[in-house]
């Protein structure tokens, strides 16, 4: 039996989603679909993570294993195999062999969203960076991002899922960053639930117009109750963009 992972990129824009579906077609389905092709069996696959319908992904991480009556596909031929059965907005970027122990999902260390925002509206990018249509301070939208920083119940910054039995996560990082045209929210946590991210940056934005204060926000966090109120950012301009692991994996490759 050999046990692989698979870097994987895509533009989640046309997509319901990493997770797969039974009404929708989702990133798992099309990569799972690839496999079979290319081994004659269905060889079902784990993510890292879930992203929501509209987002994108640098370095999604799944890994599977490929029992010894498959075809033997040589480890750097894999990504070419796949991605000549693959629709052209998924990419495999890469391969590599794992330990039988190996897990996408649960032994992942930490997980690195980047959200990108343009203030100049263009036709080429809208798909990939959220330009919103107020005015925002950005002074005010870095203090607000980094009062999430630390352990906190994220129940009020996210959308609720009942196979979610604990809403507490750790984030390390929460920042922004200025990369030429653009700015760059980049949130690194233990792990993420439900629209998290997204809740985060939408959250933080208000503070930005000044509709909402500081002090609101960490009041909110700290409460641990979810309101009918919490803004969610756009889904296009947030991507997966690396995983962390105690063996590091894919770390070679150029991420946002």
């Amino acid at each position: 039996m050999q046990h692989i992972a698979l870097c994987v990129e895509y533009d989640g824009t046309t997509y319901a989603g990493w997770q797969r579906q039974n009404n929708a077609l989702s990133i798992q389905e099309c990569v799972e679909d690839a496999l079979s092709l290319c081994y004659g069996v269905p060889l079902p696959i784990i993510g890292s993570g879930r992203t929501d319908a509209g987002v994108h992904a640098r370095g999604q991480v799944a890994h599977l294993a490929i029992p010894e009556t498959a075809p033997a596909i040589p480890i750097e031929k894999i990504p070419i195999a796949l991605n000549t059965r693959l629709p052209a907005a998924i990419r495999i970027r890469a391969a590599e062999h794992v330990e039988a122990d190996f897990h996408a999902r649960y032994g992942a260390t930490q997980r690195e969203y980047v959200y990108r925002i343009n203030t100049n509206h263009s036709v080429f990018t809208r798909s990939y960076v959220w330009t919103p249509d107020l005015a925002f301070d950005e002074d005010r939208l870095q203090d607000a991002l980094a009062c999430v920083i630390g352990t906190h119940d994220f129940t009020p910054l996210s959308k609720h899922n009942p196979d979610t039995p604990s809403y507490l996560c750790n984030v390390s990082m929460c920042a922004l960053e200025h990369h030429e045209n653009e700015l760059r929210i980049r949130i690194r946590a233990n792990r993420f639930v439900y629209g998290m991210c997204r809740a985060i940056v939408g959250a933080a934005y208000t503070v930005a117009r000044g509709k909402s204060t500081i002090d609101q926000l960490r009041t909110t966090l700290a409460s641990g109750e979810r309101g009918s109120q919490t803004p969610l950012a756009p889904p296009q301009g947030l991507f997966l963009n690396r995983i962390t692991y105690p063996t590091p994996v894919f770390d070679n490759l150029e991420m946002y």
